[in-house]
């Protein structure tokens, strides 16, 4: 093995492609899980924490028959929170891309946007800042997440699924990185 990287070779490349996914294939679903897990610390002065909030948004997918992706991405959409609270969305949105279509990406990016048509106009802004991607291809699915399973996903009393029943589709989605890079 090399000890810098000017020094390696196709052989030591190949082997530590070979690591990389066998890490991935076992890693990358706990670690989600984990870290969705840690979310009940995040309070952030809604009725309920942020992993009671990612529950019913996923619990709120999935009972509409959404795809494991878009489940997941309901899930995931604010694990950005976890290391920043105003580019939450951005972050979630680049843990989830290797793994989800270029939609889904976008639509978790541009969420915070999205959901501005709920609160901006409290804040002094515009509440209409999603329609500047009305003519982007995921513009309905960005519709769909934070109207149909975000923006309700408040009530720490709803019938929420439990962080574990989602264990299936996480590992799914986080079993195959389609566009993985080192």
């Amino acid at each position: 093995m090399f000890t810098t990287m000017h020094e390696g070779t196709a052989a030591d490349w190949q082997h530590i492609g070979a690591e990389h996914a066998r890490h991935q294939q076992s890693a990358a679903a706990q670690q989600i899980m984990e870290s969705l897990a840690r979310l009940e610390a995040i309070e952030v002065g809604f009725g309920a924490n942020q992993l009671q909030h990612s529950l019913m948004a996923g619990t709120l997918a999935r009972r509409a028959g959404a795809s494991d992706q878009e489940v997941v991405a309901a899930l995931c959409h604010d694990l950005g929170k976890l290391f920043s609270i105003p580019n939450h969305g951005p972050i979630a949105a680049e843990m989830l891309k290797p793994y989800v279509s270029e939609d889904i990406y976008h639509a978790v990016y541009h969420h915070q946007q999205f959901q501005g048509r709920y609160y901006f106009e409290h804040l002094g802004l515009d509440p209409e800042a999603r329609e500047r991607f009305a003519d982007q291809p995921w513009y309905d699915f960005a519709v769909k997440l934070v109207d149909d399973w975000d923006a309700p996903a408040f009530d720490p009393a709803y019938d929420m699924d439990a962080l574990e029943s989602f264990r299936p589709e996480v590992s799914r989605v986080f079993a195959n990185p389609a566009k993985m890079v080192s």
